[in-house]
């Protein structure tokens, strides 16, 4: 992974930036517009995973990415704010951003501190003994929560995989039209996530 530039974002233009981000389906619905965001440092094993697989590719991209940050001495798990890099052979920028993680109350009472973006970073600092900064949200609308559920068993109950074999569970899905739940992300940020196959948050 060669990076060419970055560009630095403080705390209040990223937390300014996640109020604008939109429903995937319902662009004109910001979910996180009145709701409490700031930037935390918290255990991993506080927070709850979505999926119940990791990807070693997926894992070693993520550990050549905070690699390669350190060089322009930025560290990936304390970001204060985001970074917008700029990468050889590829025209447009990409943000990179802390993981964000939700509160969510689910049907039994239980509170959980779910990832919803940025499973493989979390996971890259649960090996590597780190205390990660997120950006965490709570007062989500109770009619729109994420997508998924949190993994029973939680970080136990996660596998670390070279591939996904036909049939395998990823998430379990709280709704039939669960992509409705989607938060998008790269209503706010730029390309989010990408380039897929060369560059993965």
């Amino acid at each position: 992974m060669n990076i060419v530039k970055i560009e630095r974002h403080g705390p209040e233009e990223l937390l300014g930036r996640m109020r604008r981000v939109s429903m995937l389906t319902h662009p004109d619905v910001l979910i996180y517009n009145e709701a409490f965001i700031s930037l935390e440092k918290i255990r991993t094993e506080f927070l709850s995973p979505p999926q119940s697989y990791i990807l070693t590719s997926e894992l070693q991209k993520v550990r050549r990415l905070r690699w390669a940050l350190q060089e322009f001495g930025v560290e990936l798990f304390c970001l204060d704010g985001y970074v917008t890099v700029w990468l050889e052979d590829y025209d447009e920028p990409v943000d990179v951003l802390p993981p964000v993680v939700e509160e969510s109350v689910e049907e039994d009472g239980s509170v959980h501190f779910i990832i919803c973006d940025g499973m493989h970073r979390v996971s890259l600092a649960r090996m590597e003994w780190v205390i990660p900064q997120v950006v965490f949200i709570r007062g989500i609308p109770r009619d729109k929560p994420y997508y998924a559920y949190p993994v029973p068993g939680g970080w136990k109950e996660v596998v670390t995989r070279d591939d996904l074999p036909e049939g395998f569970i990823k998430k379990w899905h709280r709704i039939r039209e669960y992509k409705t739940l989607y938060r998008n992300f790269n209503s706010a940020f730029n390309n989010v996530g990408g380039p897929r196959g060369r560059f993965v948050k």
